[in-house]
C-alpha cells in the first residue's frame, strides 16, 4: 500500500500541520481523527487495515489530518472566545487549504467523501453539511453533533457555525442546501452500548432535525451491545463504505 507523509505550513492555523496519504488513488476519504487524535491514530487503531482490500485495489484513497482539539473542543478552562476562533480558523484550514491539496494529490475529480470516530465524527459532519459543494457525503460513527459538551450554554457566530444542531435547526426546508444534501450520502451511526448514550441522543436529534428537513440521511441504531470504541468503528467503517464506493 502507498502510503505518504506531508507537514505544510497552514497560513489559516499559523503552524505547521501534518497530514498521511494511504492509496494511490480512488474515491477520496478525508479522515478525521477522535478527540486530541493525530493523523496516524487511524492507521494505530486499525482502521486503515479492515478496508485494505479498498485501499490497494485504488477504490479509496485516504487523507488522514491532524486535529488542534486541544486549543478548541477540549481547552475547557480556556477562554472560550478565542476556542471558537480556533474553531472556525479549522474549518477554513480544511475548506481552503487541505481540500485544494486532495484535488491536487488524488487528481481523479472525484468529490470527497468524510469521516471520523467520536469528536472525529463531529468534524466529518461538520464540514460536509456547511460545505455540500465540497463535499459528497461522510460516515460518521459516534459523533456528537453540539457543541454544548465543551462550551456549555456559551454561543457565538463561530460556536453556531460550527454546531450541526443549531444551523440545521436554523434552517428552512426550502433552504438551497437541502437539495444538495439530498444528492449526497450522508451516514450517521452509533451504537446503543456502552459510552455511547450522549452520542445515541444525538444522532437521534439529527435524525429528527433531517427528517422535518426532508433530508434523506441515514441515521443508523446499532445494538446495545455496540460501545463507544474503535473494535466496532471497525466493523462499521467498511459495513457503510461497501454501500457508498
Amino acid at each position: 500500500m502507498e502510503k505518504r507523509y506531508y507537514s505544510e505550513y497552514s497560513q489559516c492555523l499559523d503552524r505547521n500541520m501534518d497530514f498521511i496519504v494511504y492509496g494511490h488513488s480512488g474515491v477520496p476519504l478525508l479522515v478525521f481523527p477522535s478527540q486530541d487524535g493525530h493523523p496516524q491514530d487511524y492507521e494505530n487503531f486499525g482502521m486503515v487495515d479492515v478496508i485494505k482490500d479498498k485501499i490497494e485495489n485504488g477504490y479509496v484513497q485516504l487523507f488522514c489530518v491532524g486535529s488542534i482539539d486541544e486549543e478548541s473542543y477540549s481547552d475547557e478552562m480556556g477562554d472560550k472566545a478565542r476556542r471558537s476562533y480556533l474553531l472556525e480558523q479549522f474549518y477554513y484550514y480544511i475548506c481552503d487549504e487541505i481540500v485544494p491539496r486532495i484535488k491536487e494529490i488524488n487528481g481523479t475529480g472525484k468529490m470527497i467523501y468524510t469521516t471520523g470516530c467520536s469528536l472525529g465524527a463531529t468534524h466529518a459532519t461538520n464540514m460536509m453539511l456547511r460545505r455540500p459543494d465540497l463535499f459528497m457525503g461522510c460516515v460518521a460513527l459516534s459523533g456528537y453533533y453540539d457543541t454544548d459538551l465543551f462550551f456549555g450554554q456559551y454561543v457565538d457566530e463561530n460556536i453556531y457555525n460550527n454546531s450541526p444542531l443549531k444551523y440545521l435547526n436554523g434552517m428552512s426546508r426550502n433552504h438551497p442546501y437541502v437539495d444538495l444534501y439530498n444528492q449526497r450520502h450522508i451516514i450517521l451511526c452509533c451504537g446503543q452500548g456502552a459510552w455511547e448514550d450522549e452520542m445515541v441522543k444525538s444522532t437521534g436529534l439529527m435524525k429528527e432535525t433531517f427528517d422535518r428537513l426532508s433530508v434523506n440521511a441515514w441515521c443508523d441504531f446499532w445494538g446495545s451491545d455496540v460501545n463507544h470504541d474503535w473494535p466496532w468503528w471497525r466493523k462499521q467503517l467498511p459495513y457503510f463504505l461497501g454501500h457508498i464506493l
